[in-house]
């Protein structure tokens, strides 16, 4: 993976003039006026950031993660991190143009100690304005509340980990060891960025482990109380699957007694109606018998009973009918995308199904697809793995990460406990464990379950949370590299 001087690629502008000179592809909004004179330097700084990124649409189809980047190199260069410092690079995610960032704030001389990595993705889930209530790439303050596309899915992990690097760079600190920024471009759809850059970190940086920012982070009841740190530390497998049933076709008047769209219906129908096998490990019931009594009423019991026997029917009833524990319990599949037909008049010749499946670690793709085909039993329906796939196994939460956790979160919530936990989505953390790195992911925002709107409508983080945090990764890692 070489590196490009930002000279090569694009011109050396200001944050401002960067933004100007893509201003016909997109626009970047004011935040919605607010009294922010009672902001630090520091929450100024990062309020302004997050603003800014938010602004950049860097989904599928816009190709703005170049321009993200160059308003982040400007950033950083400010700052007073070097040419040498900074690395960006050209990536050609499945015929779309986007680029990775990596930024290394060096270690003091001297020092003998392995590199640490922390991990962001500067890409998102699209989002289209006329379904939202607020324009979805203008940062909205409204209710207590950020609103925007990314505000938390994972533009808030990038602006923490770069404020953060910018303060200490501004108070002169230096680390014992190097920390890099290592930025993916491409996270939400190919991940061609993160692959490539995770073996670009194995071969020339060999980090002591990873620390992701995208997931993981403070779990609020519903009345605010704060309930546990999560630390992610394993996640489930990301397999996509087109299911496809072909058919001659004919007059719409002349219906068949075999019809594509019902037959695909009848499949999905199976497969909506199957729960794949209760799996547990010493991972996920150490969850639970935590989560357990730290979480009220019939599902605090539920996670309790699971953890003491994983096979209590009654516990996994009401963890499967939740859908914040549901991932937790094995291997799910669930239908996301359809497309049918070519005409009203005419019957179809052609149904396929997009069928998304998070894979319990060691199952493996090729069995989960060879239960699905069991389950539809089926022969007409085709099946074809359109995802490269990526197992990982757990990570450990070393001695030393978790002190750092503690001094840190004690700063915010004194003994708050440390949970453990297996992410049911994915995230770029997947490549470095399947290369050998301990990789968790620790962010430092602070949600409750129903303001999750990761990937969907209206997408929101407190912004009592976004301040609460700011300092979450400054004095972790203070703590972890003094």
């Amino acid at each position: 993976m070489a590196a490009h001087k930002l000279q090569q690629k694009i011109q050396k502008l200001s944050g401002r003039a960067a933004l100007l000179l893509v201003a016909g592809i997109f626009s970047v909004q004011p935040v919605l006026a607010q009294d922010t004179s009672a902001l630090t330097p520091q929450q100024q700084l990062a309020r302004d950031i997050y603003r800014d990124v938010i602004a950049f649409r860097t989904a599928r189809g816009q190709e703005q993660v170049p321009a993200m980047v160059s308003y982040l190199v400007d950033r950083f260069e400010k700052a007073g991190f070097s040419d040498d410092d900074i690395q960006v690079t050209d990536y050609d995610s499945d015929g779309e143009k986007t680029q990775g960032l990596m930024v290394t704030y060096r270690a003091k001389a001297g020092s003998t100690d392995k590199p640490i990595v922390l991990l962001g993705h500067m890409d998102v889930v699209d989002a289209l304005a006329k379904d939202w209530v607020r324009p979805p790439f203008t940062l909205t303050e409204e209710d207590g509340y950020f609103f925007g596309r990314a505000t938390m899915d994972n533009k808030y992990g990038i602006t923490n980990l770069t404020s953060t690097f910018l303060w200490l760079k501004a108070e002169g600190w230096q680390p014992s060891r190097d920390l890099v920024l290592v930025f993916s471009g491409d996270e939400e759809t190919g991940m061609v960025s993160t692959e490539a850059q995770a073996k670009y970190v194995a071969e020339h940086i060999d980090p002591a482990f990873i620390l992701n920012s995208d997931a993981g982070g403070i779990a609020l009841a519903e009345d605010g109380t704060p309930v546990a740190f999560r630390v992610q530390s394993a996640e489930k497998t990301y397999a996509t699957y087109e299911l496809t049933v072909n058919n001659p076709g004919g007059h719409s008047s002349r219906p068949r007694a075999d019809n594509a769209i019902y037959e695909l219906a009848e499949a999905l129908g199976k497969i909506a109606a199957y729960n794949f096998p209760v799996q547990a490990t010493e991972l996920t019931r150490s969850y639970f018998a935590t989560a357990g009594k730290l979480t009220p009423g019939e599902m605090g019991q539920a996670m309790l009973r699971f953890a003491e026997d994983p096979t209590d029917s009654s516990a996994i009833a009401t963890l499967q009918a939740n859908p914040e524990t549901v991932g937790t319990l094995g291997t799910t599949c669930v239908a996301t995308m359809l497309q049918a037909g070519h005409a009203e008049n005419a019957l179809p010749q052609s149904a396929t199904a997009t069928v998304n499946c998070r894979i319990f670690p060691g199952v493996g793709a090729a069995a989960t697809e060879a239960k699905l085909t069991e389950i539809i039993g089926n022969d007409n329906v085709g099946f074809k793995l359109i995802t490269d796939v990526t197992e990982s196994p757990e990570s450990r939460l070393r001695d030393d990460v978790r002190a750092a956790i503690r001094y840190s979160i004690d700063k915010r919530y004194p003994g708050l406990p440390i949970l453990p936990y297996m992410e049911s989505g994915g995230t770029d953390g997947m490549h470095y464990r399947a290369l050998g790195y301990d990789t968790v992911a620790l962010s430092g925002a602070a949600m409750k379950a129903s303001d999750m709107f990761a990937h969907g409508l209206n997408e929101r983080l407190p912004v009592a949370s976004f301040y609460g945090g700011l300092d979450h990764w400054y004095w972790f890692l203070k703590k972890l590299a003094e």
